[in-house]
């Protein structure tokens, strides 16, 4: 047994697409020995994300790997296995967690009976005995109400909770080597140093490897022994973490590590007035619980009596926990996704609550959402072209084909995307490049307000700075209003005019940005500050 856990040599990517081949991954090299974290970080298509499933031999259909790559899994040659062996270390020996849990849940499954198949699949087990593991990797994770948790679906989870619950069935059988891919995008800044804890305990207590894909600096400070930057399919620098971070020799390493969310909002003209208002809003959700004959019905209160309003040409900030509501009270406030919502909305001071949904359609264009995982939110079968352009045809926007063509390639110039993305499928796109389509498509149909639904949580720092830069001067060049949902508080500190803190479904502390952040009132802000501007190590 040698310390050398995995090794990849030469490993190349290609993807056939429509309009040529892209070479993803370009002769990247690496090893991780065993116990050891390894931090790779890039821009968003960089190729991190690509290497990773090379070597979980979990490539798209349309991609390709060299055969002249070579990676070896203690002392294995994973591209010379057939796909029957690959199946026994998938989720075994090696597992992974995905960047976006809502597309790698099954959601005709309870997320406990599918955490559960993971250790029926592996280990020869009694179901019993795995749902009472099940339970404590629920625990371990933080998962609020663990044993509720076991009986629900994937969608009545927050972004934050199925995170975890792919936390708790990568680490299922113990792995020897871990893929953590963005472990830690989804999850408010409180609960990341606590699962980061979790994956350093669990590394130290069974000598697991971790390859954490991230593009959250602070984390590789925190957690990683080595680090490799990519850019373009390609290694440019690699090294020892404390030595990269105190002495990068790459113009791109320092490049990254220099950007941050910076600057502050325009202010607000006193005579701006209310755009759209919410008064006593609450969401109550009723969860069942129990077998067919011992069935009881729990009421979960998501949103509790808010009240919230946002102003012509503002942008206001909604921050808390996983599972605070934040999500919630935004779609109630949009007429989506809230069933049992209660509670007056006005939008240009017309009453909205409670329209219909064909009296709701003619304002469809004029009130737009960018959802917090852009792969689900993005059909499959479709090319960019006719994502962005659906919106343009339904509502009758452009006169022809070619005014229609342009103003998606309007679009996507505005988020930094070239045009011929318009002919690929949103399979071909890294997280954050699909975030952009997100983004491009809310904004094609000039709308007057956007709910933003973590838009910037998948994009690496640099793109962060760019499109938070973008979309601060859409909103003054098209006096635009925002309600910004987040856990990243230097996010919402350079973009977020007001501030509302949720807890559990209420309203702790709201007011102006810089006065919450840096004056907070109560303790539970005064911890998420914390754990957001001052650097703990884990």
């Amino acid at each position: 047994m040698t310390d050398t856990l995995l090794d990849i040599k030469d490993v190349a990517v290609t993807f056939k697409t429509v309009t040529g081949t892209v070479k993803a991954v370009r002769g990247v090299s690496y090893d991780i020995k065993r116990g050891e974290t390894l931090a790779v970080v890039g821009e968003s298509g960089s190729g991190k994300s690509v290497t990773a499933r090379a070597i979980m031999s979990m490539l798209a259909d349309n991609a390709r790997l060299d055969p002249a790559s070579k990676i070896t899994f203690d002392g294995q040659d994973l591209t010379a296995l057939p796909e029957v062996e690959m199946q026994k270390i998938r989720g075994n020996k090696i597992s992974m967690i995905f960047q976006e849990p809502l597309t790698s849940l099954n959601p005709i499954y309870k997320v406990g009976d599918q955490v559960a198949e993971i250790i029926l699949t592996h280990r020869n087990v009694s179901k019993k005995e795995a749902r009472k593991e099940v339970l404590q990797l629920f625990k371990e994770v933080q998962l609020p109400s663990p044993e509720m948790r076991l009986n629900q679906y994937p969608h009545e989870m927050s972004g934050g909770q199925r995170q975890r619950v792919m936390i708790a069935m990568a680490l299922a059988n113990k792995p020897d080597l871990l893929i953590a891919d963005e472990p830690t995008t989804a999850l408010d800044v409180t609960v990341q140093a606590e699962i980061l804890s979790l994956l350093k305990q669990l590394q130290d207590t069974h000598g697991m490897a971790v390859i954490l894909i991230t593009h959250d600096l602070t984390v590789v400070e925190k957690t990683s022994d080595r680090v490799v930057v990519m850019r373009y399919g390609e290694i440019v620098e690699r090294g020892n973490t404390a030595e990269v971070f105190a002495n990068p020799q790459h113009p791109y390493t320092r490049h990254l590590l220099a950007s941050e969310p910076k600057g502050r909002p325009e202010p607000l003209p006193e005579s701006a007035g209310p755009l759209m208002q919410a008064n006593d809003m609450r969401v109550v959700f009723e969860i069942k619980t129990g077998g067919m004959f011992t069935r009881k019905t729990h009421e979960l209160v998501a949103v509790n009596d808010i009240t919230a309003m946002i102003r012509k040409g503002e942008t206001l900030g909604i921050v808390g926990e996983s599972g605070s509501g934040k999500t919630t009270l935004g779609m109630a406030m949009i007429g989506l996704g809230a069933a049992h919502a209660r509670g007056e909305v006005l939008f240009e001071g017309q009453r909205i609550d409670n329209l219909t949904r064909s009296q709701m359609r003619p304002l469809r264009t004029k009130i737009q959402v960018v959802y917090q995982d852009p792969f689900s939110s993005l059909n499959p079968r479709m090319i960019v072209r006719q994502i962005l352009e659906e919106g343009l045809i339904v509502n009758g926007i452009g006169s022809s084909a070619k005014e229609r063509e342009e103003l998606v390639r309007e679009a996507l110039h505005e988020v930094q995307m070239d045009a011929d993305a318009m002919t690929r499928f949103p399979h071909e796109f890294s997280g954050g490049q699909r975030q952009r389509i997100a983004i491009a498509r809310a904004l094609i149909l000039k709308p007057e307000f956007i709910l933003l639904d973590e838009p910037t949580s998948a994009l690496d720092l640099s793109i962060q700075a760019q499109i938070i830069d973008l979309l601060r001067d859409l909103r003054v060049r098209h006096d635009l209003s925002y309600m910004f949902i987040s856990h990243d508080l230097k996010v919402v500190k350079a973009l977020c005019h007001n501030v509302i803190v949720m807890q559990n479904g209420r309203m702790v502390e709201a007011g102006p940005t810089l006065d919450v952040l840096e004056n907070p009132q109560t303790e539970y802000t005064q911890r998420l500050v914390d754990a957001a501007f001052n650097v703990v190590a884990a």
